[in-house]
């Protein structure tokens, strides 16, 4: 452990031999699984934009813009998935989707990759672990402007222009892997401004009414359930401690790809989403911080941050 972590536990606990074996079998990936998986996430988008459609300039728009928003803002768990290029089998695939998926959310995949594994590296310890510099929790309202997703725009924005300029600042990006943040990032950023310039132009409101408007809705809904993931949980390296599973209904778990069985995933990268369930039941009894679902987990934290 480092300097920064010297309050944290120091117990490390790691797979058995047995559990290892056990766990390989499940790491065979699938591309069926995965285009199956993907065809069911986008009939659902598909569903939603009728939806849209059909109550623009109603008071029906708002709600069904939301649901929209939620199905899109959840893409990040195919991105999520392609990232650790499990999702399929094949590489090309997991990167073409992961390409795709990261367009639509503003998160370019190759920054994302790099900012992911430094998170699974270092979860849990200050100033090593990414994710915990977005989740400055100490108070309701804080709470409040992490889920209005504030510090997301404002933070991945904000790193594709800096990335487009050519500047990488962030220590967990190797110097092998800045020129494809480079170029992804001006791709991106480009592609987005003739987007804008388009809309303005032409004056069509498509891409506002049907892409960015419902992002904006549905984001503090992937907040809410990316939250459990972690917070709460104690600064231990103990895999099976620092990370949550959280026990939720199949239609969760479908448009999640079966993430909420997060430690298992924390295990072992390599397991893909449809093998997470099977993962869970070899692990569940390794796994020490366990939630009854997300309401049961909002509950704790705002009891934590009521007694703070």
């Amino acid at each position: 452990m480092n300097e920064s972590s010297s309050h944290y536990s120091e117990e490390f606990v790691t797979l058995s031999d047995a559990e290892k074996r056990q766990l390989r079998v499940l790491y065979q990936r699938s591309n069926r699984l995965g285009i199956l998986q993907l065809t069911a996430h986008v009939f659902l988008i598909a569903l939603a934009i009728w939806l849209v459609r059909e109550s623009v300039a109603t008071l029906w728009y708002l709600p069904s813009a939301f649901l929209l928003g939620a199905i899109l803002t959840f893409l990040f768990a195919p991105l999520h998935e392609c990232i650790h290029r499990t999702a399929f089998r094949s590489r090309l695939l997991n990167d073409m989707v992961a390409t795709t998926t990261g367009f639509i959310l503003w998160l370019p995949p190759n920054y994302f990759r790099a900012f992911h594994l430094e998170h699974h590296r270092w979860t849990q310890v200050k100033n090593r672990d990414p994710e915990l510099t977005d989740k400055i929790l100490d108070t309701r309202w804080q709470l409040l402007l992490h889920l209005s997703g504030y510090r997301y725009w404002y933070g991945n924005i904000r790193a594709l222009i800096h990335h487009a300029r050519g500047r990488i600042k962030e220590p967990y990006i190797k110097p092998s892997k800045s020129p494809a943040v480079i170029v992804e990032a001006r791709c991106f950023l480009v592609t987005y401004t003739l987007c804008l310039a388009g809309s303005v132009f032409t004056f069509n409101g498509v891409l506002i009414l049907y892409w960015w408007i419902p992002l904006l809705l549905g984001q503090p809904l992937l907040r809410l359930y990316l939250l459990a993931e972690h917070t709460l949980c104690p600064f231990t390296t103990d895999m099976f401690r620092n990370t949550r599973t959280t026990l939720t209904g199949q239609l969760v778990r479908f448009i999640s790809w079966n993430m909420p069985y997060h430690a298992e995933h924390h295990a072992s990268m390599a397991i893909p989403f449809h093998a997470l369930p099977a993962a869970h039941q070899l692990l569940q009894s390794r796994v020490k911080t366990q939630t009854p679902g997300y309401i049961a987990f909002h509950r704790q934290l705002l009891e934590t941050l009521r007694n703070r």
